[in-house]
């Protein structure tokens, strides 16, 4: 293979039309987390809050935004915020960020048990249409050994307190392949999920991640996961119960009604350019990429002092092609070529033409149905990953 393509591209937009925040605190941290987060008790929330309104303040100031389509609040668990320091973390948002769409989709993710009624009329009230609940499972004593602290009583209560505040918009996260659990077990928390009739599902595979309890769990032989076979069976079933329920599967791991997809998430598996701020956050705009520091007291004193930055740096021209590609191939209606060509100024199929025609060979990708691009078959679904590795690394270690 060359490298030597015409290095003639559009540039991606200059003024972001997405913004992440992140909101580190949590109740407790469970078993299989390795996110960015701290345990509230003792936290310098307020601090940290104000140092989020610093950070905001000095990006908008370089980069200038675009009209905002998208918001997600991320942790952490945000509704761990009490109800006046959601106020003010709310009103920052809508300070540094005026200009929104009319159809905007403001998200905030939440845990059950977080979200009283006052609570959420703030979050309301400061613009939030959206929120994403951590359910994981329908079973109480699963919960508990994976290190969730809410019940299944909490979970319907939050989405009673939802409702009752004109939140209508909302999505619940599940987990599969969790220790202990069957597919039995799964097969009860789907049937429970869709009785709630949300318009939203996120249903993920659990990874046992490093610097977590399961890791050190796994390393000793002491995590009871599920066989591949069964992990499989999770799978397919949970693909076959969500589009008899009337969801579409358009992403690896998310099912939507028509119309109520996250269109934030899209904005990443579109590789499109997005703000990132807080502790640990990630932010992508112009082809640079950064990473902010992560401690909260070590955030918050960088943040007084200027962009709380840890690492940034621009993405090689090679490297994000091979992002589209991974991405792009997780949404089930598949990467588009016009846009890699209109990102790139080559057509896919003369940067990737090998590993293209390995995985349509092997029935794991085809073509869309109006050949502008690839997506995965349905056999390549169940093996997303792979797929995923033929890219990754293709161009910048043939290099």
């Amino acid at each position: 293979m060359t490298n030597n393509t015409n290095t003639s591209e559009i540039n991606v937009t200059s003024a972001p039309e997405a913004v992440y925040i992140h909101i580190p605190f949590c109740t407790n941290k469970c078993f299989y987390c390795d996110f960015n987060s701290y345990v509230l008790k003792d936290q310098p929330v307020m601090d940290y809050l104000r140092a989020l309104d610093l950070e905001m303040e000095q990006t908008v100031a370089i980069t200038p935004p675009g009209v905002i389509k998208t918001i997600f609040v991320g942790g952490g668990t945000p509704t761990v915020l009490k109800p006046d320091e959601m106020a003010f973390f709310l009103a920052s948002v809508r300070k540094h960020f005026p200009n929104w769409s009319d159809d905007i989709e403001f998200s905030m993710e939440a845990n059950p048990g977080t979200t009283d009624l006052d609570k959420m009329k703030v979050m309301k009230d400061g613009g939030v249409n959206r929120v994403s609940f951590g359910v994981q499972a329908f079973q109480n004593k699963l919960l508990g050994e994976i290190g969730r602290i809410h019940n299944t009583d909490d979970v319907y209560r939050s989405l009673e307190n939802a409702h009752k505040t004109g939140l209508h918009n909302l999505s619940i996260d599940l987990m599969f392949g969790l220790p202990n659990q069957t597919v039995a077990m799964l097969d009860e928390t789907i049937t429970r999920a869709l009785e709630l009739d949300l318009p939203h599902y996120s249903i993920y595979s659990l990874k046992v991640e490093e610097n977590t309890l399961f890791h050190a769990l796994f390393n000793k032989n002491k995590l009871p996961l599920p066989n591949e076979d069964d992990e499989l069976a999770m799978y397919k079933l949970l693909m076959d119960r969500m589009r008899e329920a009337g969801y579409k599967q358009y992403e690896i791991s998310n099912f939507a009604k028509p119309g109520k997809e996250s269109q934030h998430n899209i904005t990443y598996w579109k590789n499109e350019d997005y703000y990132g701020f807080g502790a640990g956050a990630h932010g992508y705009v112009g082809r640079k990429r950064h990473i902010n520091i992560k401690g909260v007291n070590p955030y918050n004193e960088a943040a007084s002092k200027g962009l709380p930055r840890l690492d940034q740096f621009e993405v090689p021209r090679e490297e994000a092609m091979e992002d589209f590609m991974m991405v792009g191939l997780r949404m089930l209606d598949g990467m588009e070529s016009e846009r890699f060509r209109k990102q790139f100024g080559v057509p896919v199929e003369e940067i990737f033409a090998a590993p293209l025609k390995k995985m349509m060979d092997l029935g794991l990708i085809e073509r869309r149905e109006d050949l502008e691009g690839y997506r995965l078959s349905e056999k390549g679904i169940l093996f997303g990953n792979d797929v995923f590795g033929e890219f990754i690394g293709y161009l910048t270690i043939e290099a």
